[in-house]
Order: C-alpha cells, then sequence, then structure tokens
C-alpha cells in the first residue's frame, strides 16, 4: 500500500488518481470523514482520516504501508513540526520510500512556505530514510482561480507586475512524475525540479492564453490590498496571508523560473505545453456551462 498524505487537496487528489491509473494500491490519508467518497471515487482502495499534527493519528495511518508519498496542506505554518511528526512515523513503520512533494528552489528564505519546505528537506536528508524529492514550480491549475476572469472578461490578473517571470508545470504532470517514482525503482536519493514552461512573463502567458482560447486575454497586475481583501473574504489565515503576500513580493523581484528538461527526461515525453493546458481546461468547461444553462 502506498500512503498518500495530505490527500483532500488538488495536489493529493492528482497524486491519488495517478496512482490508481498505474494500478497501485493507494491509502489517502484525509482530515476529516467528509472526504471519503471523493478520494474513493478517485481510486484510492483505503481513505484514513488523520492529524498530521497528532503523532499517534499518524502511526496508525502508516500501518502496512511500504511508500509515503508526503504533501503537507499548501502554505501550512506547522509545516516543518508536520513534516518531522511524519519522518518519525515513516521510520516507527520501517517505511521505504518516502517522497516528499517539496517546491521550486526551497532554499528562498523570503518565501517562508518556500524556506520550511527545504528544512523539512533538511530533516529527510538526515533521517536514514531511503527518499527522492520532487520540487514542482507553480502549476497551471492556479490560472483556473481566475478562469471566470479570463474566459469572460479576457483578463488574466496577477497580484504581481505582469513582467514577472515565471516557469508553469501542469498538476497531471506532476502527479505522473510521483507516480513514476513511487512504482518504478531507481529514484532513491534523487531530487528532481519539476518545470513544464521556460520563464514566461504574465504578459507572455495572456499571449498564449489568447492564442488557444480564441479570444484577446490582457495581463493587468492587481493592487496587493485588493487582492488582500478577496484573500480574507474567502478565509485565508493571518499565516497565510503573510507566507503568499511574501512570496508576491519576490516574484515581483526575481520570478521563478527552471528548466523543463528533468521533468521530460522523467515522464518520458515533453512536458504539458501551456496552450493545451488552456484548450483543455476550456473543453472542461463546456460541458458544465452547457449544464447550468439547462438547469
Amino acid at each position: 500500500m502506498i500512503l498518500v498524505t495530505g490527500s483532500s487537496g488538488k495536489t493529493g487528489h492528482a497524486v491519488v488518481a495517478a496512482l490508481a491509473r498505474a494500478g497501485a494500491p493507494t491509502r489517502a490519508l484525509v482530515r476529516y470523514p467528509s472526504q471519503f467518497e471523493v478520494l474513493t471515487n478517485l481510486g484510492a482502495r483505503e481513505v484514513v482520516a488523520a492529524d498530521m499534527r497528532f503523532t499517534d493519528e499518524l502511526r496508525r495511518a502508516f500501518t502496512n504501508t511500504r511508500a509515503v508519498y508526503h504533501i503537507c496542506p499548501n502554505v501550512n505554518p506547522d509545516e516543518v513540526a508536520i513534516g518531522r511528526r511524519v519522518l518519525t512515523a515513516a521510520r516507527e513503520a520501517g517505511i521505504e520510500p518516502l517522497v516528499l512533494h517539496s517546491v521550486l528552489h526551497p532554499h528562498t528564505e523570503q518565501m517562508p512556505h518556500h524556506w520550511n519546505k527545504l528544512r523539512v528537506e533538511e530533516a529527510l536528508l538526515e533521517s536514514g530514510l531511503n527518499f527522492t524529492v520532487l520540487q514542482p514550480t507553480a502549476y497551471m491549475q492556479n490560472l483556473l482561480a481566475g478562469w471566470k476572469l479570463i474566459t469572460e472578461a479576457g483578463v488574466l490578473r496577477n497580484p504581481y507586475p505582469v513582467e514577472a517571470r515565471l516557469s508553469l508545470v501542469d498538476l497531471q504532470d506532476v502527479a505522473e512524475a510521483a507516480a513514476i517514482v513511487l512504482t518504478q525503482g531507481g529514484h532513491n536519493g534523487a531530487t528532481y525540479e519539476l518545470v513544464g514552461t521556460p520563464p514566461l512573463t504574465q504578459t507572455k502567458v495572456a499571449e498564449i492564453l489568447s492564442d488557444a482560447l480564441g479570444r484577446p486575454v490582457r495581463a493587468e497586475a492587481e493592487p496587493i490590498p485588493v487582492w488582500e481583501a478577496r484573500a480574507v473574504a474567502a478565509g485565508l489565515s493571518d499565516d497565510q496571508l503573510t507566507m503568499l503576500t511574501k512570496m508576491f513580493a519576490y516574484y515581483a523581484r526575481h520570478g521563478l523560473t527552471g528548466n523543463p528538461n528533468t521533468l521530460r527526461w522523467l515522464i518520458g515525453r515533453e512536458p504539458t505545453a501551456l496552450a493545451d493546458f488552456a484548450r483543455r481546461s476550456l473543453h472542461m468547461q463546456e460541458p458544465l456551462a452547457r449544464d447550468q444553462r439547462a438547469t
């Protein structure tokens, strides 16, 4: 059984589904039983509820598990403590290997949630476990938070300058890479940067979206206070707000850039292009829009 921690988020969903497609028996760890059905539908053979803040609950979830894919809940201020508990539970259970879901360029102290992942990587290096670290860049799926504005108003709006250069990756490619590492040998001790595109300014992203969607899209910078007001209304905590605003400030100064070669080698094909992701997302949206019109 392969255990996927943090399975209730979009990354966990994608990894569980990819492992199911690979025929690997998977146990999904979630925090609340209300999330059982969706993980079962994605292909998890077992779903367990556990709070990663408590070692005893982790120990129960790790029983009869051969490998772990560890995903900490996004921008969690307790990430380092959670990571250390997971490593302890893995050692006690004799699990090999542990695959850590980290982030591209964790050694950037100005982005606290990246820095927290570096501390977990450090603990993993010192744990004595067989391990692999995956370091994905920003997901293309992050565009979906503003997809209505993109497709209806033709505006790509981000809380950083339109000149900011980011490399992106399709989460489905990340999940495929995770399944390969978890089900095939030869990856112990490796750290893989998972990048799907060369660095793109937000103006270039808007240009690609325009061509893919068949309508003009322009890039626009959103003032941080405006973004913060929306984030507070959406329920983000003070810690999350602080970490994300520091990330946006870093993007404004330095971007987040990488190279697709490692992901291309790992999955054995070209990573998903942003234009293909946009067309796929548009096609997925169209049946939903038809259903909404019919109700």
